[in-house]
């Protein structure tokens, strides 16, 4: 069996054959057993679109909406071996909608194959593809120019569609092409030449992959291992397990926890195997130290020079969910077996497809690639992508939901010797409040336009008055005549709003005041912002509960008339959305009471916690 496996990605715009030349391509090596062979001639009847002949990609696309639809929705990997190498083929979707599928099997791939449709030419999502494969460290790519006999085996397309991939790649780095033009359904190129094309003298596919260099792990350098599982069976065994990176690591090596600073010696390195003297990159591992120190899941022992913790990275990010990242938002991070949550403080701009340069914006659209600098709550040990994939490369998680909604490559980390620290002062929250015998609170009122969450707010700030309390009302269209001037009603320019009254309330619960806010904050990711900026029982998500209809009715400001005009845009419950809370404190229905008794409630939900007496 040959010693070595080189991992291939298909990837390209939809139709443009991928399935099929995957599938000719197994068959051509006689990595298709009989019996799937019998079943594919049974498929090739019920769903092929090739007439009285194999539908190879039915080989595959194995779900049934692939099937049916005639897509691949998923990453499919196949294996199979020829005399010289071993492959695993990833075949990634090709659909905008499955982007994420594609950057999946791109994390892993050392060689990406992409397909071009003869009579198309390259697409935006070739273009797509090709790029997030190149920031995800691919370096090799085959371009096949795939259905040459529907462009009747000319030259000119196949030459055009080469010289403008090779463009796209120049400007994305430095970047190896071979270029191949192919019959996928027919083989033509695919293993053996084609007599078809007389004017090509290059080399198939399957040479081109047979050929194409594996990268290897450096054999020296620092050594990396992130702690997957912590083993502690009894009382006389402690070891960690992970899989060893860049360097190898041997017994006796001093190792230090990169996130706390603290070493020791590699007193065993166990395996499935037994132990062993030494571990090679890539190798799975037990350490077992000479001495205790704190190793949790999610560290990294490192030998000299070991990686710094930060709390802050630039990275490139490949955006997957249909709303959009915006400036101020806050995600999950997962890297590796690490967690941080992680906020965005600047988005520096997006990658434009066609001139494959970077132009500025404030949000990143689903399946758009942006550079975008992230604050982490907890430090976390990384390196570049170019450096390591494993401690490079992380996703986004929406929090609320937990869907993944970004994958992201690091180019640039700030040390954490360079970070900006809490200073610590002798009168706290608690010496202000106790100097003015309340408990500090955030009630924050949320509903729409002409609900009347500034109204209730106002006379339960009366009430709070009258029994000597202090306050402080931050109303959001007074604060959008001084703080927050600059900001318009974007998607966008609402997120930054709300982080910056967020802070605000969060300045004034320190200063041990009540805090009534009153702000449509149509987004549940914010007012989830809001509140995880202040103490647990310190916030009161309060809904102001009135149909639209109703505020269409009342509508005090004109707005709602002015928006069904034309004349006002992005106007939460006409053009622009409104997340309700799923579960408030408090809900006010103003349909049910007058704002008085409505605001006798929230004093009374406040006595029933505590906040006051």
């Amino acid at each position: 069996m040959p010693e070595q496996l080189l991992r291939v990605l298909t990837c390209g715009s939809v139709d443009d054959g991928k399935s099929t030349l995957i599938g000719r391509l197994l068959f051509e090596c006689g990595a298709v057993p009989d019996d799937i062979l019998a079943g594919l001639e049974e498929d090739s009847r019920r769903f092929g679109t090739v007439p009285d002949d194999l539908d190879f990609a039915l080989l595959v696309d194995g779900l049934a909406a692939e099937r049916e639809q005639g897509v691949t929705i998923d990453v499919a990997y196949r294996y199979f071996e020829t005399p010289l190498r071993r492959f695993i083929l990833a075949d990634a979707p090709g659909h905008q909608q499955y982007t994420r599928n594609m950057a999946t099997g791109a994390s892993t791939a050392e060689v990406a194959v992409l397909l071009v449709d003869a009579t198309k030419g390259v697409l935006a999502q070739t273009r797509r593809h090709a790029a997030i494969a190149a920031l995800m460290g691919v370096r090799q790519f085959v371009l096949a120019v795939n259905k040459m006999d529907l462009a009747r085996f000319a030259e000119a397309p196949f030459a055009e569609a080469a010289a403008e991939v090779r463009t796209l790649l120049d400007r994305l780095g430095g970047h190896n092409l071979t270029a191949i033009p192919v019959v996928a359904r027919d083989g033509d190129n695919v293993t053996r030449p084609s007599a078809r094309m007389a004017w090509y003298h290059g080399v198939s596919l399957l040479e081109a992959l047979e050929a194409a260099p594996i990268p290897l792990p450096p054999a020296a350098g620092p050594a990396r291992l992130p702690i997957q599982v912590v083993l502690h069976p009894n009382a006389t065994f402690r070891g960690y397990a992970g899989t060893v990176l860049g360097g190898g690591l041997r017994v006796g090596d001093t190792v230090v926890n990169a996130g706390a600073s603290t070493s020791a010696r590699v007193a065993r390195l166990a395996s499935m195997d037994g132990d062993r003297d030494a571990a090679a990159p890539g190798d799975a591992v037990t350490v077992v130290l000479d001495r205790e120190i704190d190793v949790s899941r999610g560290d990294v022992l490192a030998t000299a020079p070991a990686p710094e913790p930060t709390q802050q990275i630039t990275a490139r990010v490949v955006w997957m969910d249909d709303t959009a990242l915006f400036r101020g938002r806050a995600y999950l991070l997962m890297l590796g077996a690490a967690t941080s949550v992680a906020t965005v403080t600047d988005i520096a701009g997006r990658l434009d497809l066609d001139r494959m340069a970077e132009e500025p914006t404030r949000a990143l659209a689903g399946n758009e690639i942006g550079t975008v600098t992230l604050s982490l709550a907890q430090p976390l040990v990384c390196e570049t992508y170019a450096t390591s994939r494993e401690l490079g490369g992380f996703i986004l998680i929406d929090r609320l939901t937990r869907a993944t909604v970004g994958a992201g490559m690091i180019i640039r980390i700030q040390p954490n010797g360079r970070a900006i620290y809490w200073h610590r002062l002798d009168v706290d929250k608690a010496a202000r409040a106790a100097l003015k015998g309340q408990r500090p609170a955030v009630l924050w009122f949320t509903g729409l336009s002409g609900a009347g969450k500034s109204t209730i707010a106002n006379l339960v700030e009366r009430r709070l008055q009258a029994l000597g309390l202090h306050t402080m009302s931050l109303d959001g269209d007074n604060i959008r005549h001084g703080l927050n001037r600059d900001l318009g009603f974007t998607e966008a320019d609402r997120v930054e709003n709300i982080r910056r009254i967020a802070e605000v309330a969060k300045l004034f619960v320190d200063a041990g005041l009540i805090v009534l806010v009153s702000f449509i904050s149509p987004y549940r990711a914010e007012r989830n912002m809001a509140r995880e900026r202040v103490a647990v029982g310190e916030f009161l998500e309060i809904f102001v509960d009135t149909p639209v209809e109703e505020c269409r009715r009342r509508d005090p400001k004109g707005l709602y008339a002015r928006a069904d005009a034309g004349q006002l845009r992005n106007f939460t419950g006409v053009d622009a959305p409104y997340e309700a809370p799923d579960a408030p404190e408090l809900r006010l229905r103003t349909l049910e009471a007058e704002p008085e008794r409505l605001a006798e409630q929230v004093v009374a939900e406040l006595r029933q916690r505590g906040i006051i007496t």
